[in-house]
């Protein structure tokens, strides 16, 4: 199996950037879903006084994750928000005393064995800081620990622009080997792949001089190919093996986590202060001077852009996260999120979009795409609504990397129509199901 992808312009401007701190913000909104999974229950209300580190937010399932205040102060209310995807969700609004006062509750977690080690990592909020947003405790709650046999770290980082975890590996790598020495004592892994994209010399240094005499680490230098930092695509990439349809890492003895997490995993270990600020890259044609910044979780974005030094231009369109598979903004008053990697603002001229015309059948989406998927007969199926098609055509294994849509000469809008496509999939599924129970009942 040839796995597939795209050279895109790395813009990797901020590389050599120490984050640098921004001001604390005189106000914080911080949503109570930051993870995937069900959001997490506010314990807080209005008028209480607040603590860097305090739980405002308490897991409500166990996939779930639990939120901490950013700041110290007063919360204004509880109120409700509707998130960058759209959906309604309950949110901590917090007016900052410009203190940054610690919680009295911090304190380093006793870790013993797997059972403590896996409720610190939970008390912790941590959930996966490469984008996803899964709670990390969850990832790590194996049942059987022998089926892990790689803990592959990654540390890809492939999408243009971005270079938090760049400087995670740079800044705070002997927190990266805190995060390897845990989980080798705690889950007893024997194998540790950091697999990480050859334009990151200096990051690709720093973690070989900290692996050097760890005979179970090693560091895979991958070719800087979009998406390398995909799931699938990083561990076929860096121990062979396919993960197979609706399955995951652990289906091929694999537990696959960002870079940035497990820094922060270590660094949680040894300081006890959970989830509250990260390390953002702050870049894009509108930006008058890229940087990288440290922030609160819940600062607005437009303090983000004040403090990384304002706008050189009107900014056409703001994302959370890359080009590739960044989230349009909908407001610069939206929050950092935990999972927030960069801010990225773009110019007209960058923002604006090309001409669609109409397919040529050039094949290109095929060609490029990493797991071989064809996007111009998905189209043709969404828009034939038929959900059978779609499920032969397996839409739902499109990570909407946007491969086919950067290559389409055609400027067709493919990866959103994937994504389209794997919403009606699942309608068509769900009703399929529903049938079948009827039909058996019978």
């Amino acid at each position: 199996m040839r796995l597939h992808g795209i050279r895109v312009p790395h813009n990797k401007n901020t590389a050599g950037m120490e984050g640098v701190r921004i001001p604390v913000p005189k106000t914080v909104v911080i949503p109570m879903s930051m993870h995937i999974g069900k959001p997490a229950k506010p314990v807080v209300k209005r008028g209480d006084a607040v603590k860097v580190g305090q739980k405002i937010g308490e897991s409500d399932g166990f996939v779930s994750a639990d939120i901490h205040s950013s700041v110290s102060g007063k919360v204004l209310k509880v109120d409700e928000m509707t998130s960058s995807m759209g959906m309604k969700i309950p949110c901590v609004v917090i007016e900052s005393d410009g203190q940054q006062t610690l919680s009295e509750d911090i304190a380093p977690p006793a870790v013993s064995d797997f059972d403590s080690f896996v409720a610190a990592v939970r008390a912790s909020g941590a959930v996966g800081l490469g984008g996803a947003g899964f709670p990390s405790f969850v990832k790590l709650s194996v049942k059987d620990l022998s089926k892990v046999e790689h803990i592959v770290i990654n540390a890809a980082e492939c999408e243009p622009y971005i270079t938090s975890d760049t400087r995670t590996m740079i800044d705070k790598g002997n927190y990266v080997f805190a995060g390897i020495d845990a989980i080798r004592k705690y889950m007893g892994v024997k194998s540790f792949i950091i697999g990480i994209e050859k334009n990151k010399p200096e990051a690709i240094e720093k973690m070989k001089e900290l692996a050097s005499g760890c005979d179970d680490v090693s560091v895979h230098v991958l070719p800087s190919v979009y998406p390398q930092g995909g799931e699938k695509v990083l561990v076929y990439n860096t121990v062979g093996r396919v993960i197979p349809k609706g399955g995951l890492p652990l289906n091929v003895g694999v537990i696959v986590i960002n870079v940035t997490t497990l820094a922060f995993i270590g660094e949680y270990l040894e300081k006890g202060i959970p989830l509250v600020e990260k390390c953002i890259t702050v870049d894009g044609s509108a930006v008058k001077e890229p940087k990288n910044v440290i922030a609160p979780i819940g600062t607005p974005i437009k303090d983000i852009l004040e403090g990384a030094g304002g706008l050189r231009a009107k900014p056409a369109k703001v994302l959370y996260g890359g080009p590739m598979m960044g989230i349009t903004v909908p407001s610069l008053e939206e929050p950092v999120l935990k999972n927030t990697n960069a801010i990225v603002a773009m110019d007209e001229k960058e923002a604006k979009s090309r001409k669609t015309t109409a397919c040529i059948g050039c094949g290109s989406c095929i060609n490029h795409c990493p797991l071989r998927l064809d996007p111009r007969a998905i189209s043709r199926a969404y828009s034939l609504d038929s959900g059978e098609d779609l499920e032969k055509l397996c839409v739902d294994l499109c990570m909407e990397c946007g491969c086919c849509s950067y290559v389409c000469p055609a400027n067709r809008p493919l990866v959103q129509t994937n994504k389209l496509a794997k919403a009606k999939l699942r309608a068509y599924l769900a009703a399929k199901k529903a049938e079948e129970e009827k039909e058996g009942k019978k």
